[in-house]
Parts: structure tokens; C-alpha cells; sequence
């Protein structure tokens, strides 16, 4: 323990589309879209595209439709999530093999606190342990917190391994733009504009006052601070354990009647209270997911009275999240999700 402490993120590439490969070898190498029902005819969204996809730019949560028109010669193939969960469990049992604290973040990345004097040595050995267990390419970002490991990643993508550190921070992030930053959307990064604050140096440098004033008291200072690179947030090294459940459907033409509406909810919610007891884990939250025509999204939630597992009260929360909408317009997607306490 007398060694530096280091953090890792190790991020598996392309990871849905890379085991829908492993699974087909024959598509080694050719641009492959997974999501929805793997048919671009029908609407659904891009839950991953391989790299090669990537080149036409296809993106995760684009249309298929979109991505089909982008790259036509694309291989679309429907998402099977308990494949992707089974491949991501060998993963994880790897990286709790070597001397680290482990903190999954979800199926395909996940943080490793260590203790070493040769972190690129450490990060080469974990990539090449899940490369033998799982024949899956990783990145691995090194930091010297969760912030700067995570986004070291992003440069150490395909297969590589970068380290960011308080010593090179500035001069490899200080140009970039503020939505380089992890936590750090198109919306927020609008809002700074406007603030005339477009880089990282520059958010970095902002008046933490003004900050708070457009961005909120706790928002806006946050911002300046993980644009200087600060991140004091340990690592949890407990099992991973889902936040929540959830199922949504995307409809082949728009529901115009609300009666309708208000019958599929009720149905995705049912279908979230099985999921509720078999995680065995009462929900203390219902949140509700309506995509517009053509492609805007919005989510309600409203809290439960008490945590529960019950189907009538699940689906009684998820109606009252949809109150919270103004019928009338078309809606494409709707989805339910149950939130389990956090602690």
C-alpha cells in the first residue's frame, strides 16, 4: 500500500456490437447496427453501432431508419440484452481477479482503484486478461481520480491506454470544448456559450457567482470544478446492482388517442412490476418516458407513498407520472420505469 494510488477505468469497445461479432464471425469487419427489433423498416434507436458504422455516422440512440439511410449496407441485428449481461459478468469477474477495489458502473466499463509504481503496466495486464477470458477489445484510462481516469478513456480508445493526471490536464483539455467533460451535455454547454464560456479553460476560469446564478447554486460551481479536473468521489467497491427497471415499446404509427395511451402505460407498467419481484427489491419511484413526434423526448416521475412491489400501486404511480404530460400531441415511444432506494 506504500505504492500511488491510481484509478483505472477500463471501458470494453464497441462492446454490444464487438459480442454480436464474437457471435457472427462473419461480420467481422462490417458495419453492424444493434437495436430494436434489428429490423431499419420499423422504428427503434441504435443501442450500439461497430466502428465501422460509426464512420457513416451512426450513432447510439439515432432512428434505425436514419441509420439505415446513412449506412444502407449496415447489418442491423435486434438487441438481446441477457447475451450482453452473461459476457459482461465473465468480464467483471476478471477485472475483481487483480489486486483492486472494483466499482461497475454497468455492462461494459467499470473503475479499479490500485495501488502501483507502473499504472500502464497494471492497465496493459487487465486489457489483456479480458482480451484471453473474452476475446473483447478494452480501453483503459488512467487518473489520478474517477474524473480524469474516465475521460483518459476517451483517448485511449480503440484499445489503447492514456493517462490524465493533474500534470498534463491542462494541455490536453484546456482547448477542448466544455461537452468534452464528463457530466457535461449539448444543453449545458449551450447555456455556457451563452455565458460566452466555451472551453474548458474558460469554464475552468468563470466567475463561480455567475455560474451559480445561470446553472443553479449546486450545478454551476460543480461545473467549474470538474473543469479544473476536481473529482474527490471514491470508489464503491460493491457488487452492481441495477438503480431501477424499466420498459418502453416504440409504436409503428403514432398514437393520436389518449385512451390508447393511457392502456400501453398501464401495460409497460404491469410488465415493470414483474420485474420489480423478480429483482426483489421493492420501487420507492414511477417514472414515465413519452417520445413526440418526431423525435422529442420527456420524462414525469412521482414518488411512491411508501416502497412497494405491488403491481396496482406501480401502475398506479406510472398513470399519475403521465397526468403530468398535456395530451394532444402524437406520441411514438412511451416507457415505464421503477426506481429502487438508493443508499
Amino acid at each position: 500500500m506504500d505504492a500511488p494510488r491510481w484509478v483505472l477505468h477500463v471501458d470494453l469497445d464497441q462492446f454490444i456490437a464487438a459480442v454480436e461479432v464474437l457471435r457472427r464471425p462473419e461480420l467481422r469487419g462490417l458495419p453492424v447496427v444493434v437495436g430494436g427489433s434489428g429490423d431499419p423498416t420499423q422504428r427503434g434507436v441504435v443501442a450500439t453501432a461497430s466502428y465501422e458504422a460509426r464512420e457513416f455516422g451512426v450513432q447510439s440512440g439515432m432512428p434505425l431508419r436514419t441509420a439505415a439511410r446513412r449506412c444502407p449496407q449496415a447489418v442491423f441485428l435486434p438487441s438481446d440484452a441477457p447475451a450482453y449481461e452473461a459476457v459482461s459478468e465473465r468480464v467483471m469477474e476478471t477485472l475483481r481477479e487483480f489486486p483492486a477495489v472494483v466499482e461497475v458502473m454497468g455492462w461494459d466499463e467499470a473503475f479499479l482503484e490500485v495501488h502501483t509504481d507502473d499504472p500502464e503496466t497494471l492497465a496493459n495486464d487487465v486489457r489483456q486478461a479480458v482480451q484471453e477470458r473474452t476475446r473483447l477489445a478494452s480501453s483503459v484510462g488512467i487518473g489520478d481520480n474517477k474524473l480524469r481516469a474516465k475521460l483518459a478513456t476517451g483517448f485511449a480508445k480503440p484499445a489503447g491506454v492514456f493517462r490524465l493526471t493533474e500534470a498534463n490536464w491542462w494541455q490536453v483539455m484546456a482547448d477542448r470544448p466544455t461537452d468534452a467533460l464528463w457530466g457535461i451535455g449539448s444543453k449545458t454547454a449551450r447555456k455556457l456559450a451563452e455565458l460566452d464560456v466555451r472551453t474548458v479553460a474558460e469554464l475552468a476560469a468563470a466567475d463561480p457567482y455567475v455560474l451559480a446564478d445561470r446553472l443553479g447554486p449546486t450545478m454551476g460551481p460543480w461545473f467549474r470544478r470538474i473543469a479544473r479536473g476536481e473529482d474527490r468521489s471514491p470508489i464503491v467497491g460493491t457488487p452492481y446492482v441495477s438503480k431501477s427497471r424499466s420498459r418502453e415499446t416504440t409504436f409503428q404509427h403514432n398514437l393520436t388517442d389518449w385512451a390508447l395511451v393511457r392502456e400501453e402505460i398501464v401495460a409497460l407498467a404491469r410488465r415493470v412490476a414483474d420485474d420489480v419481484v423478480a429483482e426483489g427489491r421493492p420501487a420507492v419511484r414511477v417514472a414515465v418516458k413519452v417520445r413526440l413526434a418526431p423525435f422529442q423526448t420527456y420524462t414525469r416521475s412521482v414518488g411512491l407513498a411508501e416502497p412497494t412491489s405491488e403491481a396496482a400501486a406501480i401502475e398506479a404511480g406510472a398513470l399519475a407520472a403521465l397526468e403530468k404530460f398535456e395530451p394532444g400531441r402524437a406520441v411514438r415511444l412511451l416507457g415505464v420505469r421503477a426506481d429502487f432506494e438508493t443508499h
